[in-house]
């Protein structure tokens, strides 16, 4: 991570970064700049582990898709509540493990960012995932010939 990056402490500083990367033409530092402040959004979150903090890591990155396409602030609305309701690990579960793909993997897939999909984390912690979720996440990554 460039030095500069590494410095910002907050998501609007990483957001004000990574606007004027865009600008001066250094698309590598502003994407640098969003994976941060995506990283600063899932720890002010309080994830107990370091599987809570990727999964959280991954709804922050489909906000940054959201926002990117609509070009305003965009939330995950679907998934915040049942995140609320069952916990973070059993949310990601339930949502991988629907028949088709969720349109947060379609849009992270789209933009080059599959390493945030709620698949590639399961596949990172198998351990606290079912045998199902596992096995659909990994189906998903290699039909998207990423895995």
């Amino acid at each position: 991570m460039d030095p500069r990056v590494a410095k910002l402490r907050t998501p609007k500083e990483c957001e004000t970064f990574a606007n004027n990367a865009r600008e001066r033409n250094a698309p590598e530092l502003a994407d640098q700049a969003r994976q941060k402040a995506i990283q600063l959004r899932a720890e002010a979150y309080g994830a107990a582990t370091d599987v809570e903090r990727e999964c959280l890591e991954a709804v922050y990155a489909y906000e940054e898709v959201l926002s990117a396409k609509s070009g305003k602030r965009q939330r995950a609305g679907r998934t915040w509540p049942m995140i609320r309701e069952r916990g973070v690990l059993p949310a990601v579960e339930r949502i991988v493990l629907k028949r088709t793909e969720s349109v947060g993997y379609t849009a992270l897939a789209e933009m080059g960012l599959q390493q945030f999909a709620f698949e590639a984390v399961i596949l990172r912690h198998p351990e606290h995932f079912s045998p199902q979720a596992v096995a659909r996440s990994r189906e998903r990554l290699s039909e998207g010939g990423d895995g």
